[in-house]
């Protein structure tokens, strides 16, 4: 694909408009879907396309806003190093993140998270559905798409501003506001999720009705030490180093495994632990379930013993 244009929307954060270099129509996608982008020194990163309408076939760009992050791994300065006319290697709409456009939606979203909750809002309103969007940021000027989300969505749209107490985030009220039959979609900084999904569970709202995306990749901590990992099945042992992922480790060992997003919001990687205790890092499990130390998700958490037998 080929950068066709490019808006500065805040401070860090920059909108791209893709074309297929070819010219073609776009594939159609479904709202909170993603596209991953190729970088130059390997591996790609996920963002979500933006649709203000409900009309996501056929169309001549995908568009994606990318926030700067100047301490990350370096997907967003390879973006924001990007002018128009540059070509990426981009793959098909993608989407671990879905909406049920029929059922009455809260939609949270955090900083960069707004991404995936405008197309989400967008069908939820041309199909009449009852829906909040409540948006959180630092302060005013670092929330994309402000203006135009009040313009497009009106009364449905909140936004929460750190800096200000009046309109700042409440997520103990927010939940408990949510009514029967309402769905929760959180997106945004794994802190915000831990928290919401913690109050969603306290407010008594089945799990089933609440679905998360990550917007940051694992980091490491500190205090990370190596620990091993013993394959059930074939008895093979490999240390994973701080730094290094199970996902890493094992397919550098030439295991075959099944994942995704490597973010730990999917879900797909999801392992059976035989002994061991984990250090879980993900947004998928629930409290309980991180508590009972049955499964993990290899693509992101750790361990607290110094080995994990996997059923892998």
């Amino acid at each position: 694909m080929q950068v066709a244009a490019i808006r500065k929307l805040t401070d860090r954060i920059a909108e791209f408009e893709l074309a297929a270099s070819s010219g073609e129509a776009l594939p159609e996608w479904q709202p909170g879907a993603h596209i991953r982008v190729a970088l130059p020194e390997g591996g790609d990163r996920a963002y979500s396309l933006v649709a203000f309408g409900a009309d996501r076939a056929g169309g001549a760009t995908f568009r994606i806003a990318v926030q700067l992050e100047p301490e990350g791994q370096g997907g967003s300065r390879f973006m924001h190093s990007l002018k128009a006319g540059d070509t990426l290697t981009v793959s098909p709409p993608k989407c671990d993140f879905p909406l049920d456009a029929k059922a009455p939606a809260l939609l949270l979203a955090g900083g960069i998270g707004i991404t995936p909750m405008i197309s989400m809002a967008a069908e939820l309103a041309a199909n009449g559905t009852p829906f909040e969007l409540h948006y959180a940021g630092r302060t005013r000027d670092a929330m994309a798409y402000a203006a135009e989300l009040g313009e497009a969505f009106g009364p449905a749209l909140n936004l929460h501003f750190d800096d200000n107490p009046e309109t700042a985030l409440d997520l103990e009220a927010l939940t408990g506001s949510i009514g029967p039959g309402w769905h929760l979609y959180i997106c945004g900084p794994r802190g915000m999720i831990d928290a919401a999904r913690t109050q969603a569970e306290n407010a008594g709202i089945a799990a089933e009705r609440v679905h998360v995306e990550l917007f940051d990749n694992a980091s490491a901590q500190d205090g990370d030490a190596p620990f091993e990992v013993e394959l059930a099945s074939t008895g093979q042992v490999f240390t994973i180093p701080p730094g290094r992922t199970i996902v890493e480790v094992l397919e550098e060992g030439g295991v075959d495994l099944i994942h995704d997003c490597l973010r730990g919001d999917c879900g797909i990687c999801q392992t059976d632990i035989i002994s061991g205790t984990p250090d879980h890092r993900d947004v998928v499990l629930s409290d309980a379930e991180r508590a009972e130390g049955k499964v993990m998700q290899i693509c992101v958490s750790r361990a607290k013993s110094a080995r994990l037998v996997l059923d892998l």
